[in-house]
């Protein structure tokens, strides 16, 4: 061993006479080079700064590729004794490294509690990226330097969104907010508004930090309060423990009606009744609100009477983002376009703009026979490659054709981009199976590529059977595209075998893999599922038990042909459970089969109506994503094309049957063989968790 390592030194030296000095500037020793590295990166974890002193020596010594990070790693160690001149030096040594701006943001917060201000300001235009505890820095910063009164003010009102949020916020920003409420500018009004934020959060003790802003309200009694209501809002309200005259109490029984709805619509409305008279109207209005957003996440029909409730002074309207969302998806499940138009003109425009609102505000202006606008907005949508875009293409009628090849990258535009340090680094740390900073190093080595070296850089990363980092890749590009990149094909003897062993449809399982995986066979989601097909270790079992595989065991998970083997039985038993619906099994495939079923309406629906009032926004997202790439691999397979609205078909109400609905075709084109599976008495166990967080984690592609 010790032998081939000298040997490859003599041929490195050697080479330094025909290459230029950064071809082989670092080592690239897969043996002792990676074990030093990860030995650096320990002695990082346990914050051993004489070990990863000594790591860094022998890595600097090798040239090794990524000894930078263990620099990197080194100084944040020892940041907080670090003089300027030091830290000045390495932000200009590695100036090319994904790293740099987070190190220049712990820098940044640094020279704020030095009080640092001068060189604090000169170094802030170089950073990047968004970080709270350093944005209130900036104020702060800004309010103790200015002489100018006026102008500090200024900067202070600026800072208002730091304080208008339910969660905590980094410890420095309190003094900021000191600062803001002692110059007048966080006002009572603003305190009571980011007490019901953090309320509605949940945030128990955060609520208890604001209003101890409140002299009125900043004593041991008001807070015991406040827990006892939390512990049991129902006591509480018969109990008549709150008083109802001032503002405090006011807010607590706001707080205790909405805990009742989290659950219970009726009881809270019941409990309402008993205290409206004492309400003013905006408080009125917001309960309304409130009590509508959870009985629409619920799917409850009632909520849209509440909506119109809460909206009849629109010039107080108090309805957030989320409550404007659920205004328009509650009318949309009970069919009132006029009420869906409503709740979209209520929503700020950043919010109209989203993909979502443009094609459901078409849709609604479709069916009021406003056809010019309606293609006005389908036209736009139809030229954006996404789910509602490609709903819209069918509402014009124009079913996408096979995707061409619009480009193919070169061998000579793809050698162009090997050689770039980030990627070289990037491959370094997927032979570590450090994916994390493989996918960084690839971000940043792609950060300000046109489309054309976007495709060369996903074709490089295909070769590498890095599928995931070329799918993110191929899916950037905006003018240029390759189909071929976007909706990769691995695997595709194991996938078409036992997709047809299934009877079940090739397209659903690629479009269903692409969005767990990424087809890399290492991943594993934050909740355990593993594999390319993401199963959950219990499923996985529950489903090897029951197709008669006795030799079973959890490590097989991450096999290629026992993961897919497992992931298409288990679709084809949520496709029975589901009637044949593609749509429902994907739902139930990502939150549970008891779930899908759950979110059927009394009567039939569209399946893009289903789809889009999911009440968990990580299903909502990965269905629409799901369907959207069956709808792709169904051209790139070469089986049968339909259109996205045609293959999301509809979906049956509870207790009632297709032939229910007039549309004619309900079948969504996946899943048609009918299966020759007894359904067992004893059911699986859920695919995630019990309760799968409300929350944007599903993939952005």
């Amino acid at each position: 061993m010790q032998f081939n390592v000298f040997l490859v030194k003599i041929l490195l030296l050697l080479c330094a006479f025909y290459l230029p000095l950064n071809a082989f500037a670092f080592s690239f020793d897969a043996d002792e080079g990676d074990e030093n590295f990860l030995a650096a990166r320990r002695a990082y974890d346990k914050k051993d700064v004489a070990e990863l002193s000594s790591n860094l020596k022998q890595l600097q010594g090798d040239h090794y590729i990524l000894a930078p990070y263990a620099d990197y790693w080194l100084m944040l160690l020892q940041l907080e004794q670090a003089e300027n001149g030091t830290v000045s030096a390495f932000l200009e040594k590695y100036n090319d490294y994904p790293f740099l701006d987070r190190f220049r943001g712990e820098w940044l917060k640094v020279l704020a509690k030095r009080q640092e201000w001068t060189t604090f300001f000169e170094e802030l235009p170089n950073f990047k990226r968004d970080d709270v505890a350093v944005s209130c820095y900036i104020a702060d910063g800004h309010w103790q330097l200015n002489d100018d009164p006026t102008i500090g003010l200024s900067n202070l009102e600026h800072s208002k969104p730091l304080w208008m949020v339910g969660t905590e916020q980094p410890a420095n920003c309190n003094q900021l907010f000191d600062h803001m409420q002692q110059a007048g500018v966080l006002t009572e009004s603003d305190i009571w508004a980011r007490f019901r934020l953090a309320l509605q959060a949940g945030k128990i003790q955060l609520a208890k930090s604001i209003v101890a802003r409140l002299p009125s309200v900043a004593n041991t009694a008001s807070y015991k309060l406040l827990d006892r209501i939390h512990a049991n809002p129902s006591l509480a309200l018969s109990k008549k423990i709150i008083p109802s005259k001032s503002r405090y109490g006011r807010e607590l029984n706001l707080y205790s009606l909405e805990r009742l709805a989290q659950n219970n619509s009726a009881q809270a409305l019941s409990a309402y009744k008993k205290l409206e008279d004492d309400m003013p109207i905006l408080d009125r209005n917001y309960f309304y609100g409130r009590l509508a957003l959870q009985a629409a996440r619920r799917l409850e029909p009632e909520a849209l009477g509440w909506y119109k409730k809460a909206t009849i002074n629109t010039d107080h309207l108090d309805l957030n983002k989320e409550q404007l969302a659920w205004y328009a998806r509650i009318a949309l499940r009970q069919n009132d376009w006029k009420s869906l138009l409503a709740a979209v003109s209520l929503m700020q425009s950043s919010q109209q703009e989203e993909a979502a609102w443009r094609y459901w505000k078409a849709r609604a202006l479709k069916v009021n026979h406003e056809m010019v606008e309606a293609n006005k907005l389908f036209a736009l949508l139809s030229k954006e490659r996404h789910y509602y875009g490609w709903l819209a293409q069918d509402e014009l009628g124009d079913l996408i054709s096979n995707p061409p090849d619009f480009y193919k990258a070169s061998d000579k535009e793809i050698e162009a981009i090997t050689s770039i340090s980030a990627f070289i680094r990037s491959e370094a740390f997927q032979r570590l199976e450090m994916h994390w900073d493989a996918k960084a190093e690839w971000a940043w080595g792609t950060r300000n590529f046109d489309d054309k070296q976007l495709l060369a850089a996903a074709e490089y990363a295909s070769r590498k059977q890095w599928h995931d980092l070329a799918i993110i890749t191929a899916d950037k590009t905006t003018t240029l595209h390759d189909y071929e990149l976007r909706y990769p094909t691995p695997y595709r003897d194991l996938m078409k075998a036992s997709s047809h062993n299934q009877g079940i449809d090739e397209a659903w399982v690629y479009g269903i893999t692409r969005q767990e995986s990424r087809f890399m066979h290492y991943a594993k989601s934050g909740v355990g599922a593993a594999g390319l097909m993401q199963l959950m270790p219990a499923t996985a079992k529950w489903i090897a038990k029951r197709a008669g595989w006795n030799n079973y065991n959890n490590s097989m998970i991450h096999d290629l042909n026992t993961n897919i083997q497992l992931g298409t039985y288990y679709l084809r038993y949520t496709l029975d459970l589901m009637d044949g619906k593609a749509l429902m099994a994907t739902a139930a495939y990502n939150a549970g089969p008891s779930r899908a079923k759950k979110w059927l309406a009394a009567y039939p629906l569209e399946g893009a109506v289903y789809a889009e009032t999911i009440p968990f926004s990580e299903t909502r997202t990965y269905v629409q994503k799901v369907m959207a790439n069956t709808n792709l691999y169904a051209y790139r397979l070469g089986l049968k094309a339909i259109g996205l609205k045609k293959r999301l078909g509809y979906v049956p109400g509870i207790g009632s049957n297709e032939n229910d609905v007039k549309d004619g075709d309900l079948n969504s084109g996946v899943g048609e063989v009918t299966s020759t599976l007894e359904l067992p008495a004893d059911k699986p166990p859920e695919k995630l968790i019990d309760k799968v967080p409300d929350s944007n984690l599903a993939p952005s592609n």
